[in-house]
């Protein structure tokens, strides 16, 4: 059975809007490490949206951009990609796929058949998994940024306080840091 890691950029006050984090080569590469690593990427119907409206252009090579941005673009556009959505059952993105049925079955059914685990990127999507105690991993990349503004992470809340361990704190150059946390037994 693979692992369910939630990643995302997150300002030091927690803010998740993804205009506030630093989109550079290093922040880039981490975050291709990290999708290179996984078998398949999980969004929420918003998030897909928000990158099917970017990331297929970029993999085109429709818009200009650096290399490790290139990159980044053109193994998403390889990798399947599942989506949790109550309102669209239509992905046309390549390798995209509804998530359809019960949210604790159906994710539970895509851990069990991704040995090399799946990539979470919805914070809304992360909170109803989180509920579900269907989240194994927490990789987020905090960034020197106080934004002073939502959404932040977690806004919805949980039900009780989530306890994990560190796994691993690495700085990043650009002053970002990228903390890997797991779920305390």
């Amino acid at each position: 059975m693979g692992t369910l890691t939630f990643s995302l950029n997150l300002t030091l006050d927690g803010c998740v809007d993804h205009q506030e984090g630093i989109a550079d080569d290093e922040t880039h590469a981490f975050f291709t490490r990290l999708m290179d690593d996984a078998g398949a990427m999980l969004w929420g119907r918003v998030t897909y949206e928000m990158m099917e409206g970017y990331w297929p252009a970029v993999a085109r090579g429709e818009v200009d951009a650096p290399p490790a941005i290139r990159e980044w673009a053109t193994k998403l556009e390889a990798k399947p990609k599942y989506v949790v959505s109550t309102t669209r059952t239509d992905f046309p993105w390549t390798h995209s796929h509804a998530l359809t049925g019960d949210l604790r079955s159906a994710v539970q059914e895509l851990k069990d058949a991704t040995p090399d685990g799946v990539l979470l990127g919805s914070g809304q999507l992360a909170v109803a998994l989180d509920r579900l105690d269907l989240i194994d991993d927490y990789r987020f990349l905090v960034h020197p940024r106080i934004a002073g503004h939502g959404p932040t992470l977690y806004q919805a809340g949980l039900g009780a306080t989530r306890r994990l361990e560190r796994v691993s704190t690495i700085p990043l150059t650009n002053g970002a840091i990228a903390v890997h946390y797991r779920r305390a037994g």
